[in-house]
């Protein structure tokens, strides 16, 4: 899967260092001077991680990270620091951080903290892609058959789901049937874990 490493640090030589050597490791990178520069950069959509100093100039470490939540726009993020402190590591691991590490900072640690995130990434993009596949799907059901499909993870039969509706149970099978193949499950199993994920609430026979 295709991926993205931001590095945001204000020493030229430190950033410029691991950006050498993330790309030795074939990984794809991203540097940035200033946390403005990189906070008004357009982020792509791909599974990224964020290696942040946590002492620059204008915004911290810890102010980046709030106007990156603020925005919505969260990725795991390996703190860096040349001043590192116990309860600063501390802050930095409640605030959310995957990493904290002081300089100088050994290569195999920001390597294997860097393969973490991009694995937590990657695991939350592909969450969020199926999030939407599964919320498009839902879309294209009709007022009718998102009522079967609720009657139907309540755990109605056919013939409870028609008797609700007032339809024929013939009827009642054609819906539960197109519900099935457009929300693409295989069995009712599916179906409930589909509608769980969307949080949609059983319905109970009337």
């Amino acid at each position: 899967m295709d991926h993205i490493v931001y590095v945001v640090d204000d020493d030229d030589s430190v950033r410029q260092s691991i950006v050498r050597l993330l790309g030795s490791e074939d990984l794809n990178v991203a540097d940035f001077s200033s946390a403005r520069a990189f906070l008004d950069q357009r982020l792509g959509t791909l599974p990224s991680c964020l290696i942040l100093d946590m002492n620059m100039p204008v915004a911290d470490g810890f102010q980046v990270l709030a106007e990156l939540e603020k925005s919505g726009r969260e990725m795991p993020i390996i703190f860096i620091t040349g001043f590192g402190t116990i309860p600063l590591s501390v802050r930095a691991m409640k605030a959310g951080a995957c990493e904290f590490l002081t300089k100088p900072i050994r290569s195999e640690d920001l390597i294997n903290a860097v393969r973490e995130g991009l694995s937590a990434a990657e695991k939350n993009f592909s969450f969020l892609m199926e999030q939407s596949s599964l919320t498009l799907r839902h879309q294209t059901l009709t007022p009718r058959e998102r009522e079967v499909l609720g009657l139907a993870i309540g755990g109605l039969l056919n013939k409870q789901i028609a008797t609700a509706l007032g339809v024929s149970e013939i009827t009642a099978k054609v819906h539960k049937r197109r519900v099935m193949e457009k929300m693409q499950t295989r069995s009712l199993a599916d179906l409930v874990r589909a509608a769980e994920r969307l949080h949609i609430v059983k319905s109970q026979s009337r």
